[in-house]
């Protein structure tokens, strides 16, 4: 047991500082999904009802972050889209890695460097897990979807039910 102990308590610490950083790194669709989850609960749902709603609002606003990155044209828009996923992620990590060292060292200077450190990890991990990466052999370039485009036949409204089937099952 004198083993075991002090080995399950680095794990313990290891995953929360694992589910800190991923929720850090999903900050928006988090408070989305928590602001409405807790506002469902309040108005009667109830606690399965608050968490149904919350687990869709949090899932709609990552499919729809997707989508529209998918389907934007220009790079100018997907930045803003990046940047509106990414910004609360920053602000995110950057407090919880500045709890974590408030808690861990005394001097100011030093939390401040760790806390900018760790933010900086949190946005590039947000930006990697949300940008639209190509599928293999895609030939316009990194922000370009024209092979989701051309399978689809174009782009358009009444497209966007196979859009979405290209993108989710990369049916070509």
């Amino acid at each position: 047991m004198i083993i075991f102990g002090p080995l399950l308590v680095v794990a313990g610490i290891g995953f929360f500082c694992w589910l800190l950083f991923t929720l850090a790194v999903f900050a928006l669709p988090l408070s989305v999904g928590l602001t409405i989850g807790i506002w469902t609960f309040h108005t009667g749902a109830g606690v399965l009802g608050g968490t149904a709603a919350g687990l869709m609002a949090g899932g709609a606003t990552i499919c729809i972050g997707q989508l529209a990155l998918a389907f934007v044209p220009w790079t100018w828009l997907r930045l803003l889209i990046l940047l509106l996923y990414i910004a609360p992620a920053t602000v995110a990590g950057y407090s919880a890695t500045h709890g974590i060292a408030q808690m861990a060292m005394s001097s100011p200077t030093w939390q401040a460097i760790f806390a900018i450190v760790g933010a900086t990890a949190v946005t590039i991990t947000a930006f990697s897990a949300l940008r639209p990466w190509p599928y293999p052999g895609q030939a316009d370039g990194i922000w370009g979807r024209a092979d989701t485009i051309a399978a689809v036949g174009g782009v358009g409204p009444d497209r966007a039910p196979r859009a979405l089937a290209v993108l989710i099952f990369d049916i070509k």
